[in-house]
């Protein structure tokens, strides 16, 4: 016992200091709410169903369930374990472990910051579209008038009302990323709005913190309840086939599909929000002996719960869309077919339609080859494939789906306001993976205090997120989205996984977390560290670095308005090297940092290195 007591004799005594000067949450239930607040966000609702879809219904949950035991648990506690041992944010915690691991937390906060310059965007949007669901008929459920006043808007009816309102109304959207057009003052104003409530939300820390994450965390079940209640009453939400019965059916063949698990082992991992440095900068908060490992469990199991609950939800709703797409489909291919033959009301069903069809175009072959052009292809299969995720499923699906229920204001309210819940819990945890290393600084809290450096933070990212408010701001939200965080947080928390099993030592952290808590722990918990979930992230940067080479050259989806639809075009040299500069910005703190201790511990030569 000699040699522990020795190793913890004085650099040991200065966390005590800090602790007792530390904020801490007024309860661990506090706690866990503010982690449920932030891993559970928008991810759960707009992508988790949209994989369910893809990958054979229930036969996903299978590759789901096993990567949640296998990654998602094991490196949620792994964070949240440093994070109440090291007692500080994430630049700090990885500092202690190894001076020259600083960089891993540098480039957390480089990630979260980018994070929160796009992701509150989707909180302007979800305000934009907030206001106006106040009015009645609801903005996107009709075709606005053309300029003539003599028909309806020609890029309208070439899409959709709601396509039309999120693409022309709500972005403006240019033809393509070079034309970046102006300045869209009303969601420049939503997103200074947006802003201002997460400041208002963090402006003291965890005391202001911690009182608002009981209600963004439990407002949107309460949302999804009753939308689950309402769902099942649509008509064709819980038809075979369709609606809630796309999540009944079970393709084994799924299961032996390779993309079904990496898609699996991705939404696990960016589902829970690791590598951030949110959860370690939450966990900081925490009394020492708190028992992590439960909450850890507590956590991914209420976030994994939540992804299916949403998603049979979500089934409801979309099932509803499409037989109701469906059957106005062919009321008017029946309206068209009854006024051009003169049939009798009533004698043209849906049950008969392809019977008489085939009837008109063998008796009245002309007359019918006039209408043909005309006349739709109805199928409730191909409303049925038309599988959607992120934006598209929030701002387009729900849009339509909600355009056609009885009391559409009430469920459009209810819709956004879940939204907005999600999505400010999402950004209290991204906030406080930035503002935690920041407040720790004493060169910066110094002279600083913690309302200034919140304010900031805000400012600047209100400041710079005003680009997504252009009129190309969509292709680069789509940039953003796409390339700022990936390939990034699987290196960082491979990165986190060796430092403290290889680098600070696996057996050292077992004692420590004892020592706190009273615990042991587990060989699950050792097995998943040491060895199975290293890898699982090192054969997951292998496939996204091998699809981005066979990928060629990076495309992006731009609005045509003459067709009313998405076409692709290539991203230009420019695009492409902020696509670059952001993968690099991240990823290049780790082994900058690291050098630059070595040089200047080479240059200082003789100081002890740092102990933890």
């Amino acid at each position: 016992k000699q040699p522990s007591r020795r190793r913890s004799g004085r650099p040991a005594r200065r966390p005590a200091t800090m602790e007792k000067a530390r904020p801490l949450w007024a309860n661990p239930l506090q706690f866990v709410f503010a982690c449920i607040s932030y891993a559970v966000g928008l991810g759960n609702v707009w992508r988790f169903p949209y994989l369910c879809q893809m990958y054979g219904g229930g036969s996903f949950l299978v590759p789901y369930l096993i990567m949640l035991i296998v990654e998602g648990m094991p490196l949620l506690y792994l964070e949240l374990a440093v994070g109440q041992r090291m007692r500080q944010g994430s630049i700090g915690a990885w500092r202690t472990i190894s001076p020259y691991l600083s960089g891993v937390g540098v480039a957390s906060v480089v990630v979260s910051f980018f994070l929160s310059m796009y992701y509150n965007v989707i909180n302007a949007w979800a305000f934009w579209y907030l206001f106006h669901s106040f009015q009645d008929p609801l903005p996107w459920s009709v075709c606005p008038l053309n300029a003539n006043h003599t028909g309806f808007d020609a890029e309208c009816e070439q899409a959709s009302s709601t396509k039309y309102f999120w693409y022309r109304k709500t972005l403006n959207i240019s033809p393509s990323i070079q034309d970046s057009g102006s300045l869209q003052w009303e969601p420049a104003l939503c997103l200074l709005l947006a802003w201002l409530v997460v400041y208002l939300c963090i402006l003291r820390g965890t005391e202001s913190t911690g009182k608002v994450v009981y209600f963004t965390a439990s407002m949107p079940y309460c949302v999804l309840i009753i939308y689950l209640i309402r769902g099942l009453t649509l008509h064709g939400a819980t038809n075979p086939g369709s609606g809630i019965g796309g999540l009944v059916p079970f393709e084994l063949e799924q299961l032996a599909n390779p993309k079904a698990w990496i898609n699996a082992a991705t939404q696990i991992f960016f589902s829970l929000g690791l590598g951030f440095g949110s959860l370690i900068a939450f966990a900081s908060y925490n009394e020492p002996s708190n028992n992590c490992q439960k909450h850890a469990i507590i956590v991914s199991l209420i976030n994994s719960s939540t992804s299916i609950f949403a998603s049979v939800v979500t089934f409801s709703i979309y099932g509803f869309k499409a037989t109701f797409n469906y059957e106005s489909c062919l009321n008017k291919v029946i309206l068209l077919l009854t006024n051009s033959f003169d049939l009798e009301d009533g004698f043209l069903t849906a049950s008969n339609l392809e019977q008489v069809k085939g009837y008109l175009a063998s008796t009245y072959p002309d007359q019918y080859s006039k209408v043909f052009p005309l006349i739709k292809n109805c199928s409730l299969e191909s409303e049925l494939d038309t599988a959607v995720q992120g934006t598209g499923l929030a701002f387009i699906v729900y849009t339509e789906a909600i355009k056609n229920m009885e009391v559409s204001q009430l469920w459009s309210v209810l819709y956004f306001f879940m939204l907005l819940m999600l999505g400010i819990g999402s950004m209290l945890g991204n906030t406080a993976a930035i503002l935690t290393p920041l407040t720790d600084s004493k060169a910066i809290s110094r002279h600083l205090p913690k309302e200034a450096i919140s304010g900031l933070v805000c400012l600047l990212n209100c400041a710079v997120g005003l680009v997504f408010t252009l009129e190309a701001g969509n292709y680069w939200f789509d940039i953003f989205n796409d390339y700022a965080a990936t390939l990034s947080l699987l290196l960082i928390v491979l990165v986190e996984t060796i430092a403290v099993c290889y680098v600070y030592g696996l057996r050292r952290f077992e004692s420590d977390l004892q020592a706190m808590t009273g615990r042991t722990l587990s060989w699950y918990w050792k097995i998943m560290w040491a060895g199975v979930s290293p890898l699982l992230i090192i054969s997951l940067l292998l496939f996204y670095l091998s699809d981005y080479i066979l990928t060629g050259t990076l495309q992006y989806q731009a609005w045509d308005a003459s067709q009313g639809q998405l076409v692709t075009k290539d991203y230009p040299a420019y695009a492409l090297a902020v696509i670059g500069l952001l993968v690099a910005s991240s990823t290049m703190c780790i082994p900058l940092v690291a050098l630059g201790t070595f040089v200047w511990r080479r240059l200082r030569r003789g100081d002890p290195a740092p102990v933890a």
